[in-house]
């Protein structure tokens, strides 16, 4: 006989797969953006509590992996998509920049190796 718990697991691992396989890729993609450039934001002191929320090297990392999904995904979910994840991985790169001490080169900061330099 199979135990009830463990049933109840495997029953939840299938019906999370079939509802994933619903949701379109640009969707997907726009909601990890989304909380990527969220975590960013609270990261580099955008939100309620900077004083205890400001980590710049957890913000440097999920800047990166912003830039990198963005930039590699855009193409594929197309510049009405494509452009306000820009906007906002640009916005949080500036935040990051001011909330540095000491700024990174122009092309060094967050992200920049897939975005460019920003300014």
């Amino acid at each position: 006989m199979t135990d009830p718990i463990e049933h109840d697991h495997r029953d939840d691992a299938l019906t999370e797969a079939r509802d994933i396989a619903d949701v379109p890729a640009v969707e997907l993609i726009n909601t990890v953006a989304i909380h990527l450039l969220s975590a960013a934001a609270v990261k580099v002191g955008l939100a309620d509590d900077p004083e205890q929320q400001l980590d710049l090297d957890e913000a440097r990392k999920l800047i990166n992996a912003l830039a990198g999904l963005v930039t590699a995904a855009a193409p594929e979910v197309g510049g009405i998509h494509a452009a306000p994840l820009r906007d906002g991985l640009r916005s949080v790169q500036l935040a990051f920049r001011e909330a540095s001490p000491m700024p990174d080169a122009p092309g060094k900061g967050p992200g920049e190796k897939f975005t460019g330099p920003v300014s």
